[in-house]
């Protein structure tokens, strides 16, 4: 047996002992001896195998697989550029939280230093964006090569996975010719792990007495991020403080859920009168900027369950960091929660009445339609600029919805192929909400081959025909309408049907309620649904709806 051929049978083996069930594989020629062993050890049974064409993609993908499981997959490239398309998914896993093991081919020094093709400098090619990196050495014919391998690998799935802050870790593996097996099935020593299919090395359970954060008012508010949303809920019903979510009502549950808390933030009077003492923030508050406000006041202590160091903090201004929350010091004032639930049912009346009377389709509207129409258990991916906000604006309350979001580094990347990948490991239907230029930016995560899995998901495409998030910015107030459509605008005129089409997947255009209403019943296997909207509507049916919630509350 060949040197390479040994290290990638073990690099294998022992991820499938560190718990590694979903590996994602791009095709290269440097790559070949780790391409054979992970599809022996797909074919055997032992892990599941996603092979991809585009890193980019690839990257997402095992993202999306990561973040739904909650455990570390591997994602593995040749040499070159390949390893650069994967640094965007690296770069939303690392402030996302999400467990990637990054394992880069690369060619042997030697060959780097003679400027041999398909050669970039690969050390530490991400940063300081991973938790860990390592190169390994070009794999020799002596002893302790097995030991030394298995080891890394533990080191690797640890930093990744095994304290409190899950991330992604990069293992760069050089690989001498030649690369693919020679015949041979000996080698000198033992390639065997631990006996009964142990880890090389177990490692203490880190994260078992983390840090808490200690409430204290009487008048508080919780606003939950992606983390934590349904604890959140728990709590907020256990000690009497309303409780908002940046996805509204999507997995948020109890009786002090608030599923207009973004609109109520955003009603000036009613926050002046209501502004709590302290907020109890978790995660990383990424698209409202009431709530960046709200945390930047100084007269709201703000206390933040996060499970690292790098907390958001808009005013430098955050009393207590903690990995979780405990009881307050003092009772909640009943009436608190009371006047938020008052708010919350006039503002929700206000919304539904002014959406009904919204000419269809609108990007709120079919957030709506969305979240009434998901089937229980359903997983929704949201992508990022305007379908997160409506859905946090306009979808009622829905405990029984998982929600998805790449808010890590808020990026466009990869979102169709996190949404595949998330799909891929769920167990019920599956949707996602998408931009037309967030689709349009992953289209190549519809390419898979026959052999690879097609998950139940529905693609749902609001296609304002360019950047509509922009004209509900400042980028879109009418001293700048000149510029707007070149520089922001960016109408594409793209066909979306036919590029559905190209790539084999099933599109429906839904031209009226009913139909996409029809679209959007359970079915299996992936598909599109594309909306098409007016984006010059955004700006004043926003408007018109903050100042109907504001009068509702006067």
């Amino acid at each position: 047996m060949n040197p390479s051929t040994a290290q990638a049978k073990v690099i294998v083996d022992e991820l499938v002992r560190n718990t590694v069930s979903h590996v994602v594989l791009c095709p290269g020629s440097r790559n070949a001896p780790l391409s054979l062993a992970l599809y022996d050890a797909a074919a055997a049974g032992r892990l599941q195998l996603h092979v991809r064409i585009d890193e980019r993609g690839a990257g997402f993908l095992a993202l999306g697989i990561a973040a739904r499981t909650g455990r570390p997959v591997a994602v593995v490239c040749t040499s070159g550029t390949a390893a650069a398309n994967f640094h965007p998914a690296v770069l939303e896993a690392d402030r996302a939280g999400v467990p990637l093991i990054v394992l880069t081919a690369d060619r042997p020094p030697e060959l780097r230093a003679a400027g041999a093709n398909q050669v970039i400098e690969q050390q530490r090619l991400y940063g300081g964006a991973v938790r860990y990196f390592d190169e390994l050495a070009v794999a020799e014919r002596r002893g302790g090569q097995n030991a030394y391998w298995r080891s890394q690998i533990c080191r690797a799935w640890n930093a990744a996975y095994g304290e409190w802050r899950c991330g992604p870790v990069h293992l760069n593996v050089p690989f001498r010719e030649p690369l693919v097996p020679d015949g041979d099935d000996e080698w000198f020593e033992s390639l065997e792990g631990r006996p009964g299919g142990e880890r090389w090395t177990e490692l203490p359970d880190f994260g078992a007495l983390p840090s808490f954060v200690v409430p204290s008012a009487r008048c508080g508010l919780v606003i939950a991020c992606d983390s934590g949303v349904r604890a959140a809920g728990e709590w907020g019903e256990q000690h009497g403080w309303p409780v908002i979510s940046e996805t509204g009502g999507l997995g948020l549950l109890g009786s002090s859920a608030i599923s207009s808390g973004v609109w109520l933030l955003g009603a000036e009077e009613f926050i002046r009168r209501h502004k709590p003492e302290q907020v109890l923030c978790l995660g990383r508050p990424t698209v409202f900027r009431q709530i960046q406000q709200l945390l930047s006041d100084a007269d709201v202590e703000v206390l933040l369950v996060r499970p690292d160091s790098d907390w958001p903090a808009p005013a430098h201004n955050v009393r207590q960091v903690g990995q979780w929350f405990d009881s307050p010091t003092k009772p909640a004032d009943p009436e608190w929660l009371a006047a938020w639930q008052r708010a919350d049912a006039l503002a929700n009346e206000a919304v539904g009445t002014a959406l009904r009377r919204e000419q269809w389709p609108s990007g709120l509207r079919l957030a709506s339609e969305l979240v009434d129409a998901l089937p229980p258990d359903a997983l929704l991916v949201v992508g990022s600029s305007n379908p997160a906000r409506d859905v946090a604006l306009a979808g009622r309350m829905r405990p029984d919805v998982l929600v998805h979001r790449n808010r890590g580094v808020a990026g466009i990347d990869g979102t169709v192929s996190t949404a595949i990948g998330a799909a891929t490991v769920h167990r019920g239907q599956s949707y996602a909400l998408l931009g037309d230029l967030t689709f349009l930016h992953d289209v190549n995560g519809l390419l898979a081959g026959p052999p690879e899995t097609r998950p139940d998901l529905t693609i749902v495409v609001l296609n304002d025909d360019g950047g509509g998030i922009f004209s509900l910015l400042e980028q879109g107030a009418p001293e700048h309408r000149d510029a707007f459509e070149h520089v922001f605008g960016t109408p594409h005129g793209a066909d979306l049907s036919a590029l559905c089409a190209g790539f084999g997947i099933p599109h429906v255009q839904a031209g009226t309620i009913e139909e996409f209403r029809e679209a959007l019943r359970p079915a299996p296997g992936l598909r599109v649904v594309e909306v098409q909207v007016d984006r010059s509507r955004h700006r004043d049916l926003h408007t018109r709806i903050r100042s109907a919630v504001s009068t509702a509350l006067s």
